[in-house]
């Protein structure tokens, strides 16, 4: 495994700003607000030619256990305990404060090794706050501006020796970062729908924050996973997202953000699932967002959580399944997953319902046997005549997988009803058994043999 180095540093110091430009990515949220970060986030590093796994992580903060701030500093100490060393930053700009020299006590406990980073140090205005910096008793700091990229030479020369001589990673091992080798499965819905207690629950270990509070999550964290299926073994990474509430209600810049980042997580995954509360089942909200998932091209899996709290369960399947072949007809074969992350019950029919969309969404038709069924489908249902002229349907070929994509040649293509279309689309998820993922046919006019002689 990758050598992992962990951001430590109390709220607001650039721990995630330093993450970015190490992953060369944005893809931790970063925000003058302090306290952004609340869960830890681990990215493929890079520096000079050290590779690494870097671990943001959330700002250590004195606080009560069950406090949320105090669940956050939980999820610091278990990236310190993974780590092989601590980053430790501090803000040059503040100097050195009481919470800095409590912080540094606790890290020299942990027995682990610590480079001290003096961050924000671009202006003389900082030059104070790195020289302060020797009083915690962490050795020399490393002055650097994670935002500017200043004094990344002498972090390369503080990290050396505890990645250079580590161990190669096995050859073998899963290339997480490849996009087509992991399944990227993201779990979507409302705020406190229980997003991060199912992807806990399905990994078997608290990897995510949790509590009663809404909105949580704000960055979409990747979990990556292997999940033992009958035939194979699927390497997944689960994203994690930050609940999405209805467009007028999203006001701060940090919950746009977050919005954002999870938005970002639907167009980048394979399969979407949506999940939503038994208790308020399909709100216009849950339905907004399996639309989009839908019209991304995402193949989508309905989970329903909080599944323990219902009495009637046969009746209340029966009215969600209603709700979705009537509220989302552009998916009537989405699965339906009844569970309950909270106690586990029904989580292990989540993956194959995932699997299974994931094969509908790859899935490939011959030629033959699409125009085979063309040939039935017109015979069966002709296309309407425009200004006393039919529409004629003459091939169909498929372009595309990943949503399964077809091109089908059609006279006056521009005037074939949207009804036909469903007609057509429909036939060929029956016809070819693709019940769960977004089919998209493309019309399109045969080239005129003529059409040169005539000008």
């Amino acid at each position: 495994m990758s050598v992992k180095i962990a951001l430590i540093g109390r709220p607001n110091v650039g721990k995630s700003t330093l993450f970015n430009r190490l992953v060369g990515k944005r893809l931790a949220i970063v925000d003058d607000t302090p306290g952004v970060t609340r869960d830890r986030r681990e990215g493929a590093a890079r520096l000079g030619d050290l590779e690494f796994v870097v671990i943001d992580t959330p700002g250590l903060e004195e606080a009560p256990d069950a406090a949320l701030e105090g669940r956050m500093r939980r999820q610091s100490e278990a990236a310190i305990a993974e780590a092989a060393a601590c980053l430790f930053l501090i803000d040059a700009r503040a100097g050195v404060t009481p919470l800095d020299h409590g912080f540094a006590d606790f890290l020299r406990s942990t027995g682990k090794p610590v480079i001290l980073a003096a961050n924000k140090s671009e202006s003389r205005a900082s030059e104070s706050g790195v020289y302060d910096a020797y009083a915690l008793g962490l050795g020399e700091p490393v002055a650097i501006s994670a935002e500017h990229g200043e004094g990344m030479g002498d972090l390369f020369n503080a990290l050396e020796p505890f990645i250079a001589g580590a161990a190669p990673e096995d050859a073998e091992a899963l290339d997480w970062d490849n996009p087509l080798k992991p399944l990227r499965v993201a779990i979507v819905g409302r705020p406190n729908a229980g997003k991060s207690t199912l992807v806990n629950r399905i990994i078997g270990e608290d990897r995510l924050l949790t509590g009663p509070e809404a909105g949580i999550t704000r960055d979409s964290i990747s979990v990556e996973w292997i999940w033992k299926g009958r035939d194979r073994d699927w390497p997944v990474k689960l994203f994690d997202t930050a609940g999405m509430r209805k467009k007028a209600k999203v006001q701060s810049k940090l919950e746009k953000l977050s919005v954002a980042d999870s938005l970002r997580a639907i167009q980048f995954a394979e399969v979407v699932v949506l999940l939503t509360d038994a208790e308020a089942p399909f709100e216009k909200q849950d339905l907004q967002i399996a639309d989009l998932a839908l019209r991304e091209g995402r193949a989508l899996v309905i989970a329903v959580n909080k599944w323990d709290l219902v009495e009637d369960r046969d009746d209340a399947m029966a009215a969600l399944r209603e709700k979705v072949s009537r509220l989302l007809p552009q998916a009537p074969g989405a699965p339906i997953v009844a569970l309950s992350a909270l106690t586990g019950a029904g989580i292990g029919k989540l993956m194959p319902a995932v699997t299974g969309v994931y094969v509908d969404w790859n899935a490939r038709v011959k030629t033959p046997d699409l125009n085979d069924w063309l040939r039935e489908a017109v015979s069966r249902h002709a296309p309407p005549a425009v200004s006393g002229q039919r529409i004629k349907l003459r091939y169909i070929a498929q372009t595309k997988t990943r949503p399964p994509t077809f091109v089908a040649q059609c006279t006056r293509a521009e005037d074939l009803p949207e009804s036909y279309k469903r007609y057509l689309v429909n036939g060929i998820r029956d016809a070819f058994d693709i019940k769960a993922v977004p089919i998209r046919l493309i019309l399109k006019k045969p080239d005129n043999p003529y059409a040169k002689e005539r000008r």
